[in-house]
């Protein structure tokens, strides 16, 4: 049997760390997280995105968690460090496959039109969940909403984001 199928289990049980950090109660998992992304990417995809290719980018945006965790800006480890040990861990996991690892590459160099999408998407996930825990637990979570907005590609994407934060 293929290793990776079953690593790739453990993103069900890795706890997303920012939401830990800040005391959320049952946090969503790594892999909830990429679920949801998917479920964004499937509803809000333009025409000129291709869907299809943008849905295997969110599923394997943060594969590399399986080895290095869910590193935050809070982990004192620099956006460089951050780079060289994901680049390690995804080349150590996706080994036999070239072709996940150039969708990986594709994502995480963030040049294509579908890569920049789902960059946006990823931070519309971190949003919508925010504003959740917000609602569900009292957190504030005012940090991941500011955060979120930064960086945005598509206005589309930015204008569900501001919605979020107006009262």
């Amino acid at each position: 049997m293929n290793p990776i199928l079953f690593e790739a289990l453990r993103l069900k049980e890795l706890n997303r760390a920012g939401w830990t950090r800040v005391g959320i109660e049952q946090p969503e998992s790594v892999a909830s997280h990429s679920w949801n992304m998917c479920w964004l990417v499937m509803v809000l995809a333009p025409s000129n995105i291709n869907r299809a290719r943008a849905l295997e980018l969110a599923v394997i945006h943060d594969l590399a968690e399986i080895d290095v965790g869910d590193i935050t800006p809070h982990d004192g480890i620099s956006k460089a460090e951050k780079q060289k040990l994901e680049t390690a861990a995804i080349g150590r996991i996706l080994k036999e496959r070239p072709d996940l690892l150039a969708l990986w590459k594709e994502y995480d160099d963030g040049e294509t039109p579908e890569s920049k999408f789902v960059h946006d998407i990823d931070r519309l996930d971190m949003a919508l969940q925010a504003t959740h825990y917000a609602h569900s637990q009292g957190a504030d979570t005012s940090e991941f909403l500011d955060s979120a907005r930064k960086s945005i590609h598509h206005e589309e994407i930015a204008t569900l984001i501001d919605s979020l934060t107006k009262p």
